[in-house]
């Protein structure tokens, strides 16, 4: 009698890495948009800091390994590289450093969420 094959339900040693790289790089840029409008470059009421927000909801479907969560993170660090670069270059002192400090961390975040998704992707591809 054949059997159906069995269904993964433990991560990857690549997919649990990636996880954890995106959730810390993730954690990270949160920490950078907060310090960075609210300590170290304060600008005005702080009210630059709320560009944080957006990213407090991606932590929890980082953290359950949410597909979706994955594919629109990697979409929307793209928001955070392109401020970096503009503030970067244009920037004296500290504010430089922290607009390529946003970019290195954008594009670190973009890389693991690929690599997740296309891990992913791959397996269930073997799957079939």
């Amino acid at each position: 009698m054949p059997h159906a094959p069995t269904l993964r339900t433990q991560p990857s040693p690549g997919e649990a890495g990636s996880r954890f790289a995106a959730l810390t790089l993730c954690i990270a840029l949160i920490l950078l948009c907060l310090g960075w409008e609210l300590l170290w470059q304060p600008t005005g009421s702080g009210l630059l800091a709320l560009k944080a927000l957006p990213l407090l909801p991606a932590l929890p479907g980082l953290w359950r390994y949410r597909m979706y969560t994955y594919r629109w993170v990697s979409l929307l660090v793209w928001l955070y590289a392109t401020e970096g670069l503009v503030r970067g270059p244009s920037g004296q002192g500290a504010e430089a450093w922290l607009g390529w400090a946003e970019v290195v961390l954008a594009v670190a975040l973009f890389t693991a969420c690929t690599v997740q998704i296309r891990s992913r992707l791959a397996a269930a591809k073997a799957q079939k």
